[in-house]
């Protein structure tokens, strides 16, 4: 079966692929190792991913997109062949037409630079679609009806939140803040309080065992192993989940307070509409235990966590991509 259309969810975290009639076929983490002396590429997704804070010097890991845009644009190259020719699988020589996820606040030349990535990376033809739109379809919101819906997509690198109605956004806000601000916000917590350094995957894993929105009276706790930075020697602690909690505050205040400006910006009919019907959070952090009631207890406005939240986007894209000519005109640009 040739593959000849590819929807591309390209994370900062993760990237997704979807292919129609396979579904997804891809989820793999949005790193390259690059072996220094040679310019070679080592590994690409999860095998680059285990690498992290255990290379020598002669390797170096990439991390091409940071929050949600292009940061190195050859290597996101390198990394968009991968995913491409993986999706393809042997029936390698039909250029696929390509459709990529790009944030709703990122700017023409940020949109320009993946569209030239992915045709760059063998794409016949590339477009770009808002992650907001994508990430609502991907939900099941009915974008085209003649109502308001509110989506808050939190990523690794940024969250987004739109109100959509009749196919369109009608007021939308973007922060660079996302489950990366949430790791390093717990890294520089276990730091300071217990004078201990662990690594980004090690505070990964602390938030999704124990991460919540919101203290909690039965306290979940996690050991966590990392370096004495008094003494150099490896030690172990025991972190709670109130502590992680208070940890990222101050990182989920930052996405709540757009939540906040983006209702305030929503017309008065679209508000009641929202208030019936309620946000819809989809994206990594959505899976976040009790994000859900952080953002109904500061908004007063109901809010549910989508189905299977970390798939919206790529869902929507698949979407996108298996209509092209419906949504041609209404969600994408060629730059």
């Amino acid at each position: 079966m040739f593959v000849t259309k590819i929807a591309i969810d390209l994370g900062t975290c993760n990237s997704l692929v979807f292919v129609p009639g396979k579904g997804i076929v891809l989820n793999e983490p949005s790193v390259v190792a690059v072996l220094k002396p040679e310019n070679k590429i080592l590994a690409v997704g999860k095998e680059a991913k285990t690498m992290i804070g255990r290379t020598p010097d002669s390797i170096r890991i990439y991390r091409p997109l940071k929050d949600g845009v292009i940061a190195d644009y050859k290597v996101t190259q390198v990394m968009l062949r991968y995913f491409i020719r993986k999706a393809r699988g042997s029936f390698g020589f039909v250029k696929p037409e390509v459709v990529v996820s790009v944030p709703v606040g990122s700017t023409s030349t940020e949109r320009r630079a993946v569209v030239e990535a992915a045709m760059n990376a063998s794409a016949k033809m590339a477009f770009v679609a808002k992650e907001p739109l994508l990430a609502a379809l991907g939900a099941g919101i009915p974008i085209n009806a003649c109502e308001g819906n509110m989506i808050v997509n939190i990523g690794g690198g940024t969250s987004e939140i739109a109100v959509i109605s009749l196919g369109g956004i009608v007021t939308a806000s973007s922060v660079r803040v996302g489950g990366d601000k949430m790791d390093e916000a717990i890294e520089e917590y276990i730091k300071r309080k217990y004078n201990l350094a662990i690594g980004t995957q090690t505070a990964e894993e602390i938030k999704i065992k124990i991460g919540t929105a919101l203290p909690k009276r039965k306290e979940n706790v996690m050991e966590v192993r990392g370096r004495d930075l008094a003494s150099g020697l490896p030690r172990n602690i025991k972190v709670s989940s109130n502590e992680v909690a208070g940890a990222i505050k101050d990182t989920l205040q930052d996405i709540v307070s757009v939540v906040k400006q983006v209702l305030r910006d929503t017309p008065p009919e679209l508000s009641a509409d929202i208030m019936n019907k309620g946000i819809i959070i989809s994206g990594g952090g959505a899976l976040l235990r009790n994000i859900n009631e952080l953002i109904a207890r500061t908004t007063g406005v109901p809010c549910f966590v989508a189905e299977e939240p970390l798939y919206c986007v790529v869902k929507g894209t698949g979407i996108v991509i298996e209509h092209l000519d419906t949504y041609k005109r209404s969600l994408m640009s060629k730059k």
